[in-house]
């Protein structure tokens, strides 16, 4: 338990960053787990509309300093190449 008013502080900073941080991670795992989906559904139309939202969770993650620039690099890197590799 904290003591001091500033580690008092600290912890209800943290719960708060808590549910932001976990509310993002869900999006960003719904995202990817329905394109995933789509991609190995074969349905290229679909995937393609969901891209951007996938792109769109992946940014706002780095900008809020959820993931790192390069982990969304690699994951969006990744999602395009499964789109492309469609027919």
């Amino acid at each position: 338990m904290a003591i001091t008013s500033s580690a008092k502080k600290a912890l209800r900073a943290s719960k708060k960053k808590r549910v932001f941080n976990l509310r993002r991670k869900s999006t960003i795992e719904k995202q990817l787990k329905e394109f995933r989906r789509l991609v190995t559904a074969k349905d290229k139309a679909a995937a393609a509309k969901l891209i951007s939202t996938v792109y769109q969770a992946l940014d706002k993650a780095v900008k809020t300093n959820y993931l790192k620039a390069n982990t969304s690099s690699r994951l969006k890197s990744r999602a395009m190449a499964a789109l492309n590799k469609l027919n």
